[in-house]
């Protein structure tokens, strides 16, 4: 049953059924940040990771406010399609022990950015995380996202570990 996230927009639950949708969204997230990158193998990452205990949310945009040229839509057909995801998991802190909420995706469509839509996605999700009893949130981003590093910086996410790749020269 979707429920006001902001003046605007609703959020509602995902289900199994959301598979290609979310491949999607995860695809054109790494899209807007690597354009010339093909990211067709992140089927693999929602095949094996998203289940029962991993929940989607949607954004939809308010019946009425729907401007049908902007909507990220997997059909032409689709009149609702969502404006926004969050996707979630589950992590073992490494330090302590505990099990803790770790979002996997967050993704709002350009033409729905800098309305608020970000913050509230987040805002919800620390409500969901403590009524589960988690006591902290994890989450990945590229150190070139500076639009997701502000976000999370003013909600108060700070760093705790850097992720380090080396690319190795593989010589035939």
């Amino acid at each position: 049953m979707p429920e006001q996230l902001i003046p605007g927009y609703s959020i509602r639950l995902g289900s199994a059924l959301d598979r290609a949708l979310l491949v999607k969204f995860m695809q054109r997230s790494y899209q807007d940040i690597f354009p010339q990158g093909d990211f067709s193998h992140l089927a693999q990452t929602v095949e094996q990771y998203f289940s029962n205990k991993t929940p989607l949310w949607w954004v939809d945009e308010a019946a009425g406010e729907q401007d049908t040229e902007s909507s990220f839509s997997t059909s032409s057909s689709s009149l609702n399609s969502p404006v926004a995801c969050l996707w979630v998991g589950n992590a073992i802190d490494q330090v302590g022990g505990s099990r803790h909420a770790h979002i996997f995706l967050l993704y709002v469509v350009p033409e729905h950015r800098r309305r608020g839509i970000g913050t509230a996605l987040m805002r919800y999700i620390e409500n969901w995380a403590t009524q589960r009893g988690d006591r902290q949130i994890g989450l990945q981003v590229f150190q070139s996202n500076q639009a997701a590093l502000n976000l999370y910086n003013q909600l108060g996410y700070q760093t705790q570990s850097l992720w380090m790749v080396k690319s190795l020269n593989m010589e035939k």
